[in-house]
């Protein structure tokens, strides 16, 4: 049995974990070695891809960065979350407000240290990163589409890193890159449904307070339609293995999705959409495997 400090301990421990949305950042890293093995160094062995110390810095300095992220935008939702979360806000609260500020600099200054082994380019990307972050969740949220364009562009920055670092221009990285920003796009627009009441009561100008759900609606159905371009592209025009099966599914779901999302009315059912586009990218990370399993598996030899 644990004594009451150690309960404490624990507490505080997954409380912030639960703050810097720790399974999250875990599933960046791993789509960050999964694309930089698969589709952005696919030309080179695996152990020279996974024993880079570069990329390393580059995947570490990324997921401090994102975990750092987590902790301002929680600092400055609180009272949001409140209403919107109150089960899990509940549980972020037991780390004080302070405490999330010294851990978000101190996140920060390691992000900045583990660049610096790269190169000084490096400290800049990172450094206007961190101040993206930081601009985004205090001014740039509360504003409709601004926002939204802008926390999807902060979502695939991560992967921006690793594509500069191996400065492979295949047209495919981007048609991958548009897939997922636009999966990005509409999972924005979701949250702001799903969050309407909290963004509402605190002033938030989300595109639902703004231009109203159907407008909404209206919006998810042509990113929706937008998404399935270049999934079709990634079918039929590219060779990406058996990953097409992953992109048959998203088409299925896609379509799942604009069905519902007008029959869609109260904080559960925009849950429910949330979580489809949310499985739709957690998929898409573990499909990367799928892209040429036989010759990966000779690459490792």
């Amino acid at each position: 049995m644990f004594s009451r400090q150690q309960k404490h301990v624990l507490l505080k421990f997954f409380s912030m974990f639960s703050v810097v949305r720790g399974y999250n950042v875990l599933i960046v890293i791993i789509a960050q070695y999964l694309s930089a093995i698969y589709i952005l160094a696919h030309d080179k062995p695996i152990k020279s891809v996974v024993f880079d110390l570069n990329l390393l810095m580059i995947i570490l300095a990324s997921a401090t960065t994102i975990a750092s992220g987590y902790i301002i935008n929680n600092f400055y939702d609180s009272e949001k979350d409140l209403i919107n979360r109150p089960q899990k806000s509940m549980l972020d609260r037991l780390v004080g407000q302070n405490t999330k500020l010294v851990f978000y600099f101190v996140l920060n200054f390691i992000a900045v240290i583990f660049a610096s082994y790269v190169s000084f380019r490096a400290v800049i990307f990172f450094s206007i990163y961190i101040f993206g972050i930081w601009f985004y969740s205090h001014k740039l949220k509360k504003m409709p589409i601004i926002g939204n364009i802008t926390s999807a562009i902060l979502t695939i920055t991560p992967f921006f890193a690793v594509f500069i670092y191996y400065k492979n221009f295949e047209t495919v990285i981007f048609v991958h890159a548009m897939f997922l920003f636009l999966i990005l796009s509409m999972r924005e627009l979701t949250k702001d449904l799903e969050n309407i009441k909290g963004d509402l009561a605190l002033g938030y100008k989300t595109i639902p307070i703004v231009y109203g759900e159907k407008t909404s609606k209206i919006m998810l159905t042509i990113l929706a339609i937008l998404t399935l371009i270049p999934a079709y592209l990634l079918i039929y025009n590219y060779q990406v293995g058996r990953m097409t099966y992953f992109f048959y599914l998203s088409v299925v779901l896609l379509l799942i999705f604009l069905i519902l999302v007008w029959k869609s009315n109260s904080k559960l059912h925009y849950l429910l959409l949330h979580n489809i586009l949310k499985f739709i990218i957690v998929a898409g990370v573990f499909s990367i495997v799928l892209i040429d399993i036989n010759v990966v598996l000779n690459r490792i030899l």
